[in-house]
Parts: C-alpha cells; structure tokens; sequence
C-alpha cells in the first residue's frame, strides 16, 4: 500500500511538474493594463539576451510601442488644435487691422471733403457730421457767408454808393462774388448729381 502511495505522489509531482506554462500576455493586455506592463519591462530588462525572443517580451515592447506612438498621435493634435486656434486669432487680428485701416482711411476722406467744402459754405451731410471732427464746431476761420448775406451786403453797398460816404469797389472785388455764385451753382449740380 505503501509502494501504491509513493507511486501516486510522484504521479502527482510529475504531473505538477510537466504542467504547462500560462499562455505569454498579448500587446492589448499590456496596453490595457500598465502596471503588468511595467513589471515585464522590468524583467526583460534584467537579461536582455535571455529575454530577446520570449514572446512575453516581445509583447510587452510591442505595447510600448503602440503606446508611445498614441502619445505622440495624441500630442500632435493637440499642437495642431493649438495652431489653428493661433491661426485663428492671427486672422481675427489681421481683419481687425485691416478694418481699423479702412475706416481711418474713411474718416480722413471725410474729414478732408469737409474741410474742401468748408470753404465754399457748404454743409456736410448728415453723416458726415456725425463722423467728422470739423462738424463739432472746429470749422475753418474763413467761411463764406450765405447767399442772403451776401444779397444783403451787395444791397447795402448799392444803397451807401447814393451817399457822399459810399465805398469804393474796385474791379477785383466784382469777380469775386461772380466767382463765388458760379462755385455754389456747381456744387449743387454735383450734390444733386450725387443725390440722384
């Protein structure tokens, strides 16, 4: 009886030794599971030339692999991400500069055809007063007076020149109203040239 349970027992180591090895972890194991991933690299490390063809090995370098490469796709989205939002607020400030250009170039259009026809007594549409400087009561020094101002001053010349104290024109100053009505009138024409 004794022979039969010495003849089991070394049945049973036998069998206990001529057991199979666990199967080696597979790369999606390792990617999943960083900790077991770690632990191989550790050992595979420890004897390079022993651990170079276990499958184990192979795997779990393989992982690494993957992983570094999702990092690196992971990390140049996000430097694309950050590129274009960069991209994006150069564009912005560009049409921002861009506007700023053109309504400075606007306004000195403006401000400069307000002060052309401030010299003839004509007024600025309303919207030009409202973006113009000049309207704000920074007119020129020498505007010309309006037509009833000048009917009323030719007037009164007329009546003083049948006194003794009547003032004396001389021929320049006679052109110079004719002058000034003949730029009125072309004015209008263009301001309803414009209108129209």
């Amino acid at each position: 009886m004794t022979k039969r349970l010495t003849l089991l027992l070394c049945g049973i180591l036998m069998l206990a030794g001529c057991e199979k090895e666990p199967p080696a972890r597979t790369v999606t194991e390792f990617v999943e599971n960083p900790i077991l991933l770690e632990a191989a690299m550790v050992r595979c490390s420890q004897d390079r030339a022993k651990s170079r063809y276990d499958a184990e090995c192979i795997n779990a370098r393989q992982a690494v692999a993957r992983i570094q490469a999702q990092e690196e796709a992971a990390e140049k989205a996000a430097l694309e991400a950050r590129s274009e939002q960069k991209r994006k607020a150069l564009r912005r400030t560009q049409a921002a500069a861009a506007e700023a250009r053109r309504r400075a170039a606007e306004a000195q259009r403006l401000r400069e055809e307000t002060e052309y026809l401030a010299q003839f007594g004509v007024e600025p549409a309303g919207e030009v007063e409202a973006s113009n400087p000049l309207a704000e009561g920074n007119l020129p020094v020498a505007v010309v007076p309006e037509e009833q101002e000048v009917a009323g001053a030719a007037a009164e010349i007329e009546s003083a020149a049948d006194g003794d104290d009547a003032p004396v024109l001389d021929a320049a100053s006679e052109p110079a109203v004719s002058d000034l009505e003949s730029i009125r009138e072309e004015l209008r024409r263009r301001s309803e040239e414009v209108e129209d």
